[in-house]
C-alpha cells in the first residue's frame, strides 16, 4: 500500500463547476436525446479524466493525469506529514480564523495519518482569500478501499 497527494488551489467559480468534478454516466444519453445533452456528457467525459480539478469523490484522483501527483509515499505518517506541511504553508491565507488554529490543524494531521494507516482516502478542503479554494488530498493505492476499480497511475 502507497499514498499518493493532490493540492489544488483557484477560484472559487471554477471550483463550483461540480459537472466537471464528477465522472460522466457509464452510459451516453440514449440515441434521440436533445442536442445540448449530448454534447454536455462528451464535454465532460473528455475533460473530467484530464481536468485538474479535484474530483467529487476523492478515489478519482487516480484516473487524473501523473503530473497532478504531488508526492507519494509508503507510509501514512510521511503522507500524512506533506498534508501538515501544506497546511501550515497555506493557514495564513485562509479565509476563516477558527481554520487557522494550529491545534485543530494538528488534530487533521493526526486523523489523516490514522485514517491512511487503515486505507482510508483523506481529502481536505478551505476558503482561502479573494474567494479562493485550496483542496488538499491523500489517495491510498493498491487497491483503493473506496474504490478498487480504480488503477493506481503511479507505483
Amino acid at each position: 500500500m502507497h499514498h499518493h497527494g493532490y493540492l489544488w488551489t483557484g477560484p472559487k467559480e471554477r471550483f463550483d463547476q461540480e459537472a466537471l468534478r464528477r465522472p460522466p454516466h457509464p452510459e451516453p444519453p440514449p440515441v434521440g436525446s436533445k442536442h445540448e445533452l449530448i454534447q454536455r456528457y462528451r464535454e465532460v467525459a473528455a475533460e473530467f479524466p484530464t481536468s485538474d480539478l479535484p474530483p467529487l469523490e476523492t478515489a478519482y484522483w487516480l484516473i487524473k493525469p501523473r503530473s497532478l501527483v504531488r508526492g507519494t509515499w509508503e507510509e501514512a505518517k510521511e503522507a500524512a506529514s506533506w498534508l501538515g506541511e501544506r497546511l501550515a504553508e497555506y493557514a495564513p491565507r485562509f479565509a476563516s480564523e477558527r481554520d487557522r488554529d494550529t491545534t485543530r490543524l494538528a488534530r487533521l494531521v493526526n486523523t489523516a495519518a490514522e485514517r491512511l494507516r487503515s486505507g482510508a482516502d483523506v481529502s481536505y478542503g478551505f476558503y482561502l482569500e479573494r474567494p479562493s479554494y485550496l483542496s488538499l488530498a491523500v489517495v491510498t493505492c493498491s487497491p483503493n478501499r473506496a474504490n478498487a476499480e480504480l488503477v493506481c497511475s503511479v507505483a
